[in-house]
């Protein structure tokens, strides 16, 4: 009888002492090289709370906005490729250097509308584009998901209203380094001049750059109608992606029902920041037109039109991007099956 309760009690006892370590407490630390009043902020904390409820404690999150962890893009990703940072953001432009082929998401007028881009970007041609990247990356960096940060990318100038191409001809256009940004500029017969995000106040105003291709929360965010900028064309060229990383080994090394977790919470985020920049748009718009600005929507006709300019800008895509041709068919047949989805939904639903 006391052997019984001995090892009763020693087993209770190993239990007891076992339990504290299976208890494992994790921490994520996520980085958005913006402020407080970005889209990604949003997320962020949709993510941070849902996670941490979810997990019930066991999930930290830790929410680093600014250069905090990391100066640039270029460093916040090498973070992410080894494991001193957990989750950050990018565009597509800041991690072309690295997959080059991600560049498809920004080719112009691809993508045609909110619908349509966030069923794209909720299906399998991210699951495809995450399990090439992390062979790309030797198993390093994760693509969880990819949001939007500041709803659409549009034409804007100091000059005049801008209604066709040709009128955006000889315009000095701000783009970033990235090729294709550039290339969509050439194309529409405009020039373009790379400069830095903190320096686009200053050469609107000065008249360096006259115009820039921007959505309207970072128009009225970063006060450029007081730098002149005056004329907007809600031409929607491309869709403002936003690309959220993990480091694969932060994201492995947790075990399977944290990592349920964690999907979901990206989840989540990935919901709150396509709603984000609808709702500021609408203040942004109105304050943008009450200062005195001018906002133009492209008939039909003249969206046919400024699509028809940029396709040297695809046949730049496949011809220097590896992989180019495939991965622009299979998006265009993504593209095309939601579509036809949805018209079929839409006939539907007005019956």
């Amino acid at each position: 009888m006391m052997k019984t309760l001995t090892l009763a009690a020693t087993l209770a006892l190993g239990t007891a002492i076992a339990m504290p370590a299976m208890a494992q407490d994790y921490t994520i630390r996520a980085v958005a090289n913006s402020n407080e009043n970005d889209e990604d902020y949003d997320g962020l904390q949709v993510f941070k709370s849902y996670v941490e409820a979810a997990s019930n404690g066991a999930i930290a999150v830790e929410i680093y906005m600014g250069t905090q962890l990391c100066s640039n893009g270029a460093e916040c990703l090498q973070g992410i490729a080894d494991g001193s940072i957990d989750v950050y953001i990018s565009t597509s432009d800041g991690a072309a250097g690295l997959f080059p082929y991600v560049q498809v998401l920004d080719l112009p007028y691809i993508l045609p509308n909110d619908r349509v881009a966030e069923a794209v970007l909720s299906g399998d041609f991210v699951r495809d584009l995450r399990e090439r990247m992390l062979a790309d990356s030797g198993d390093t960096m994760r693509l969880m998901t990819i949001g939007n940060t500041g709803g659409w990318r549009n034409f804007a100038n100091t000059e005049k209203r801008v209604q066709t191409p040709d009128d955006l001809k000889g315009m000095k256009l701000r783009t970033v380094v990235a090729d294709l940004p550039q290339e969509l500029v050439r194309a529409v017969g405009a020039s373009p001049t790379p400069i830095p995000w903190a320096e686009l106040f200053t050469s609107l105003q000065t008249g360096v750059v006259e115009g820039t291709q921007n959505g309207i929360t970072d128009i009225m965010s970063m006060k450029f109608p007081d730098a002149g900028l005056d004329y907007l064309t809600l031409d929607g060229h491309a869709y403002m992606g936003a690309m959220w990383w993990m480091s694969n080994q932060t994201f492995t090394g947790m075990p399977e029902d944290m990592r349920v977790i964690v999907n979901d919470g990206f989840y989540q985020l990935q919901q709150a920041t396509f709603a984000s920049p609808k709702r500021k748009s609408i203040p942004a718009y109105e304050e943008f037109t009450a200062g005195g600005g001018d906002i133009y929507v492209p008939t039909d006709a003249e969206k046919e039109a400024f699509a028809t300019a940029a396709q040297p800008v695809y046949d730049w895509f496949t011809s220097n991007v590896d992989g180019g041709e495939e991965i622009l068919a299979t998006l265009k047949a993504e593209v095309q099956t939601v579509q036809d989805q949805m018209d079929a939904n839409r006939a539907r639903d007005i019956q």
